[in-house]
């Protein structure tokens, strides 16, 4: 564990991130105190932190955006392979992530990898360029899960810290352990500059009803809760937990049926992030935690 902690202060010496959440917290603060639900518990006059603002979740998500795409995005590819400029630009990002990291020993990448909707005919204005660095974690220390931990935080450290978007999409970068099994029905090598697997425009097929009933049923959970969260904290923690534990054995099933990314099961995760309602949810369980442990 110490070991851990010290990879990551190494990572982040030179990093604003403190001051960066301070900041955000002031303004949060700043907004959370104006308005709010009146009369109705547990609120009165103003908002608590884990109150989301509902307007934006209570506009219709675009089910046109889960729809399949005639061929794959011609800002990213052209004839099946990815444009050359693209794919030096990713490899660039790659490679500073990677030099950046700063954690005492040199790491070669086995692979770098492009994932998610962007590599397959789902693509829309909400996509993401996931972009997956391949790596071997046992070369690193022969404790995995410390070395999975401490790049977990280096890469959202890596996310809050830069805004870089490559034809429009914002980019995301995630670490991965060599030989970890990975559902895609699209994968893109940009390292080896082929596919690993190819998408197929003719399993795109999206039950929009199922999936909007599903992340409808989550949502009006999350609403409940919500209710007595702060009166009945110990309850509402564990409410909180079966509903996250329901939340990823969902996608699970989903993405491990058929069907894949493209399943009713996944098309309703991918809604409530969306909708920031995973977002909410994650609030509350603090804000709970935060009353279970407070003393008077």
């Amino acid at each position: 564990m110490d070991k851990w902690w010290r990879l990551v202060e190494a990572s982040q010496k030179h990093s604003s991130y403190k001051n960066r959440i301070r900041s955000y917290v002031k303004d949060r603060n700043k907004m959370l105190n104006k308005g709010g639900q009146k009369n109705t518990s547990p609120y009165t006059q103003k908002m608590g932190s884990h109150v989301t603002f509902d307007k934006q979740l209570e506009e219709e998500i675009d089910s046109t955006t889960f729809e399949k795409q005639p061929e794959l995005d011609r800002k990213i590819f052209r004839d099946n392979r990815m444009k050359p400029k693209i794919r030096k630009r990713l490899l660039k990002i790659a490679q500073d992530f990677v030099e950046g990291m700063s954690i005492g020993q040199t790491i070669e990448p086995v692979d770098i990898r492009l994932t998610g909707s962007l590599a397959n005919y789902n693509w829309s204005k909400y996509s993401d360029v996931d972009l997956h660095i391949i790596v071997d974690f046992s070369e690193i220390d022969e404790n995995t899960e410390m070395v999975k931990s401490l790049f977990d935080a280096i890469r959202m450290n890596w996310n809050n810290t830069h805004n870089i978007k490559i034809g429009g999409y914002e980019v995301e970068l995630y670490v991965e352990n060599m030989g970890e099994h990975h559902i895609a029905s699209g994968l893109y090598s940009v390292l080896e500059e082929r596919w690993l697997v190819e998408p197929d425009p003719t399993q795109v097929e999206i039950d929009h009803v199922t999936a909007r009933k599903k992340s409808d049923d989550i949502m009006t959970q999350i609403n409940l809760i919500e209710k007595f969260a702060l009166q009945k904290p110990q309850a509402a923690m564990k409410n909180i937990e079966r509903l996250r534990a329901k939340i990823r054995k969902l996608r699970s099933a989903g993405l491990t049926s058929d069907k894949a990314e493209f399943s009713a099961e996944n098309i309703a995760f991918k809604i409530l992030r969306r909708e920031q309602t995973l977002d909410k949810l994650a609030d509350l369980k603090h804000t709970v935690y935060d009353r279970l442990m407070s003393m008077s």
